[in-house]
This record gives structure tokens, sequence and C-alpha cells, in this order.
């Protein structure tokens, strides 16, 4: 089995995907308390150390384990924008710097990063690839778009996989497309109706879609399906956006004084998420209003739209579980990747023989 240490595992997304792909966890790491509190609660099979990684030295690993197959985690990579300027005070760059001490501690056969990234944003990724081949790893990198894996959302994430026996890894082949997305209703739509700052803790309908059977598994109740209050001249406003519809369907008398130009944007139902983010209870961040419902997003609904099931629980206040949830890998992605890992890499060591 496929053993591996989760470095800033926040909520745990990367983890359970990985899990859920067979793959074994043996340490977990964050220096976050409500995301170390979530993560210890939906899981108790391995240690989970609340600490700031550059405070664990080599002979604190050494107390938990001797040895691990992959070190993977998500530190912020964008401060490695140009080859050459690996500036070790930038903030940006310090937890990469941390993820590669690790990675020279314990040396394992193989590494995963993941980071958010928009596609043409990608300058530092030769340099994480250089920097991590002067540590003796060949490094692969893939962009995949998360509605290809059966998430309902078109967010995209970066992956570098490093491998210390100098193999190359590709992007797993993709389960989805236009067509055949699992869309916002198939994620949401059988969650309880609420109304802004209102809460519900049972289904009151059957699940339809196979996505929110699949979610609903093991769970008799639900856990941060909380809306957050808007005052009634906001909701006024935005029962004027239809499904799928933005800010210039409210009209000139009610509009917003503040926010951009894809603030105060309805989902469609009918497709993937964009993105889930931190502000998705509040209708003035970046489509995040229910597409049928006069209110922001419940830390639920986003957990469902990152591919989190229903007996995952997040613990801590919902403005803490909406950001735990926006930050973590989607499980099903992390699953997507796992399964193709493991098996490229079983490939790999076969041909070698």
């Amino acid at each position: 089995m496929t053993t591996f240490v989760d470095l800033f595992s926040g909520a745990g997304g990367l983890s359970l995907g990985l899990k859920n792909a067979g793959w074994k966890p043996v340490l977990s790491l964050d220096h976050w308390d409500d995301a170390i509190a979530t993560y210890r609660h939906n899981f108790n099979d391995h240690p989970c150390i609340n600490a700031d990684v550059a405070s664990v030295s080599e002979a604190d690993f050494a107390l938990y384990l001797s040895h691990c197959d992959w070190v993977v985690g998500g530190p912020p990579c964008q401060g490695f924008s140009t080859v050459g300027r690996r500036k070790r005070d930038d903030p940006r760059n310090r937890l990469v710097f941390e993820f590669a001490r690790t990675v020279d501690i314990l040396r394992p056969e193989n590494f995963l990063i993941e980071n958010v990234i928009g596609l043409k944003d990608m300058k530092f990724v030769g340099a994480v690839e250089s920097y991590f081949a002067e540590r003796g790893y060949k490094v692969s990198t893939m962009v995949l778009r998360s509605a290809d894996y059966g998430v309902p959302q078109l967010r995209h994430r970066i992956f570098f996989v490093g491998s210390l026996a100098g193999a190359s890894f590709d992007a797993p082949q993709a389960s989805h497309g236009p067509g055949t997305y699992v869309t916002v209703e198939d994620a949401i739509g059988d969650l309880p109706v609420l109304g802004p700052g209102e809460a519900a803790d049972r289904y009151d309908r059957p699940a339809k879609a196979g996505y929110q059977k699949r979610m609903r598994r093991g769970c008799s109740t639900l856990s941060g399906h909380e809306a957050s209050k808007h005052p009634a001249h906001l909701v006024q406003a935005i029962s004027h956006i239809p499904d799928g519809g933005n800010r210039r369907d409210i009209p000139a008398s009610l509009q917003p004084k503040s926010g951009f130009h894809n603030s105060y944007s309805r989902l469609h139902s009918r497709s993937p998420a964009v993105a889930v983010t931190q502000n998705m209870g509040k209708p003035s961040g970046t489509r995040c209003i229910h597409p049928f419902q006069h209110r922001g997003l419940t830390a639920r609904e986003g957990a469902r739209l990152q591919g989190f099931p229903d007996a995952f629980e997040f613990l801590g206040g919902m403005t803490s579980q909406r950001l735990q949830v926006a930050n973590a890998v989607s499980p099903i992605l992390a699953e997507a990747i796992g399964r193709h890992l493991a098996k490229s890499s079983s490939d790999i060591q076969i041909a070698a023989k």
C-alpha cells in the first residue's frame, strides 16, 4: 500500500481523496487550529501535528515514521516566478522551501505538490521544476480542471509530481466533459431550502441525482448547512437575478453601490460552479448566489461543490468552515489523481524489472 505524509493538510481534502484511492496516510501536519480540529475529527488512524513545519526537525519526523513513499501537500509556489530569484525572505517562498526540506529529510520515492493557478499564470513552473531537479527529482507538471473528473466545479489545479527514479508522469484521463459534467443542481439540489439566516440539520427530500446519493452515503444528518444573514434590501435586489444571471439583472434603483463586475451573480444550476471561494456566503462574492434561493451558499453547499461527502464534518464557526472548504483540494480530484499515480508508479516498476 502506498504511504504518504500530508504537509499543509488543511481540513484534509487531499488526504481523503488519496485514502479513497487506496493510499495510506501515515502523518499529516498543519498550523491552523480549526483545520487541525476538523482533520482529527474525520481521521483517527494516523497522527496529525499542529505545528509550523519550519519548527519540525528531522528528529521530530523520526518519532512518527521511518519511511514514506510520498510526501504530498500544497505549499504556495507563486514566489518562484523567475529562475534565479528564489528569495528565502519572500513569504510566498518560505513554505515551498520547507516542503523541500521535508523531502530532503524523508527522501520519498515521489512527491506531489498541488496549487491553485490560472492557466496564463505559470511563470514559476520552470523554476519549481529546476529547483527540485537540483535535489535529484525529475518533475512532471500537469494542470487539471476539476469538472473533468466529476467535481461540480470548473476550478483548475496545478500538480507537480516528483520522481527520485527519474520517471515521468502524465495527466489522468478525463472521466467527464461538456454534456456529462456534474452540475450545481446535481450537487446541491436535494439540500433543504433556506432563507437568509436559516439553518437545517436534516434532509427533507430524497436524493435524486447519483452525485447526491454519493454525497449522502453513510450520513443521516447535515452539518454546516447554515445560511448567512442578509439585509432585506440585498435580498430584494438579488431576487431579480435569474438562474445563472448577474448584477445587470438588478433594477437600477436597487443596484449595489460596490462590488466587481462578477459580484452579485447566481450560479447556473445546469452547469458546474466556477470556483468555490471563502466568500461563498456573501452575495457580493464571485458567482456564489444560490441558483434559486435568495442568499449566498452555505458551508455544506460549498463542501458539496468541492466533493466532500456529507459525513465529513467541518468544525469551527461558519466563517472558518467556509474558509476550510474553499482552501481544500477536492477529494474527488485527489482520488482521481491518486489512482492514476498509483497505477503509473506500478507500471513504471514493472517496466524497470
